[in-house]
């Protein structure tokens, strides 16, 4: 854990916060989700509890998704008997209000708008590369109301502004898929491979191998990252075409936008850093390293102020939260949490008086 001095010399770059952040983290190998508190006290775990149904084995929580009116969080448990599932918590008290047994493999989750629907990438990292699914479970019941064929080990379920278009892509069938979510069914689909035919990934292939797709603040957009050849993809959604390609480090992962628009920012899970690209000119305004390596996760604060990334670490290296000061581009404040931190979601900010 980074010390109290180096922590205050850090804060004192851009300023400390005059409100305090509260997020949820789920860490995957020790099957723990923390909430973590930044604040003017500094970076801290408020506290931390086990999740799944396997005390012998590893159960692993990979995403967590704050409702819109703030009172539960979901977490995909990627392992069950036989299945993943879904869990719905309380965020007063941390107490089990449900759960729903999904396909397997739950990675990513986003829940709509209204706060009723949640949509979950089942991800089916094990096993033979057959075609996958997106389930739909509908959170007052925490009852599994469809589950959606896709394609290849779906990853990155994310919803445009409105919550009538979900999006996910498919890490070995290079594709990006649109679902209507009145409908529930797949309403277009885009084939990436095509506009990496100039592409080379580290396995020496021509492809993107996408791993998160991310909607623009105005639905008009939809970022992918492609993994495999260390770029983003700007998708215009109206034309369902490519718009434009936009710098990142290497291995970029998962995708997160500001909420004035400016930046999208992308974790480089092999470069160890954070990729900062400013949309209006197409350029990489910043690449920030991390303290640890195999980045995973990114979240920005509703003022723009901060982004919190999430570091698996390498063997048996805790977890890490890391704050990024979005005005100043560049570290200010991290923390130990479970190993392989995964998922993290905004659960609230308290303004101090």
């Amino acid at each position: 854990m980074i010390g109290p001095f180096v922590l205050a010399a850090a804060l004192q770059v851009g300023g400390p916060p005059d409100r305090d952040y509260l997020l949820f983290v789920v860490s995957e190998t020790a099957d723990q989700i923390s909430l973590v508190r930044f604040g003017p006290g500094g970076l801290r775990v408020d506290h931390s509890l086990k999740t799944g149904l396997m005390p012998s084995r590893i159960n692993g929580p990979h995403g967590v998704a704050v409702s819109p009116d703030g009172k539960a969080y979901y977490v995909t448990v990627a392992h069950g008997t036989p299945a993943g599932s879904l869990w719905k918590y309380s965020t007063v008290g941390d107490t089990v209000l449900g759960r729903a047994e999904l396909g397997n493999f739950p990675a990513t989750v986003q829940v709509t708008p209204d706060g009723a629907l949640a949509f979950v990438a089942n991800f089916n990292l094990y096993g033979d590369r057959v075609p996958s699914s997106v389930s739909v479970v509908f959170t007052p019941e925490m009852t599994e109301l469809a589950r959606i064929p896709t394609c290849s080990m779906p990853h990155g379920s994310r919803l445009n502004p409105e919550g009538t278009r979900h999006y996910s892509v498919c890490m070995m069938d290079d594709e990006l898929v649109e679902i209507d979510t009145r409908a529930l069914r797949v309403s277009r689909r885009l084939m990436l491979g095509a506009a990496h035919a100039s592409a080379v990934s580290t396995r020496g292939a021509p492809h993107c191998m996408p791993t998160w797709v991310q909607p623009s603040t105005d639905g008009r957009n939809v970022y992918v990252a492609c993994n495999g050849s260390s770029e983003i993809l700007e998708v215009d959604v109206p034309e369902w075409a490519l718009r434009r390609r936009l710098p990142a480090g290497d291995g970029v992962y998962n995708l997160a936008v500001t909420h004035n628009g400016r930046y999208l920012l992308g974790t480089n899970k092999r470069g160890q850093s954070v990729s900062v690209v400013d949309l209006g000119s197409g350029a990489e305004a910043a690449q920030i390293r991390t303290r640890r390596g195999v980045v995973h996760g990114v979240v920005v604060s509703p003022d723009d102020r901060y982004a919190f990334v999430t570091e698996e670490g390498v063997a048996s290296d805790p977890g890490t939260v890391e704050v990024l000061d979005l005005e100043q581009l560049h570290s200010v404040a991290s923390v130990d949490v479970g190993q392989q931190a995964a998922g993290i979601d905004i659960w609230k900010v308290e303004v101090r008086h």
